[in-house]
């Protein structure tokens, strides 16, 4: 069974830095995508940033290129979301998002629909 479990959320001030965790188990990230997603005005849910079962291709969200990472660490099985300079339009649910795309496949597209198992979200407050 797939899980994955977001944790590292939390109050910041604008221009602050948080890391996000989703911690895996269930499956093998080689052989899967991870995203991170959060709500967006008209969208249940927009693509933040995705990382490929390769681990070498990344797809980020135009409003957060330049300002967030994300990263694998395999020996945990755990996916981070460093971000940095937040601003308050960055403030919502963070979820972690996993789909099947192959052994090292190097798909990092992050439509919602590609992604069948989700953890149950962090919240990130930006607000001075």
């Amino acid at each position: 069974q797939l899980q994955l479990v977001e944790s590292g959320g939390g109050l910041v001030r604008p221009g602050g830095s948080l890391r996000l965790s989703c911690a895996t188990s269930g499956f093998t990230l080689d052989y899967y995508a991870v995203a991170w997603f959060r709500p967006a005005p008209g969208k249940e849910r927009e693509g933040v940033s995705c990382l490929s079962p390769s681990g070498s291709v990344t797809n980020y969200a135009d409003s957060v290129r330049g300002r967030f990472t994300i990263s694998r660490d395999n020996a945990r099985n755990t996916v981070y979301l460093q971000m940095n300079n937040l601003k308050p339009e960055d403030t919502g649910v963070y979820y972690c998002a996993a789909g099947y795309r192959g052994f090292l496949s190097q798909q990092a597209t992050m439509t919602p629909t590609q992604f069948p198992s989700w953890g149950q979200g962090t919240q990130v407050t930006v607000s001075s």
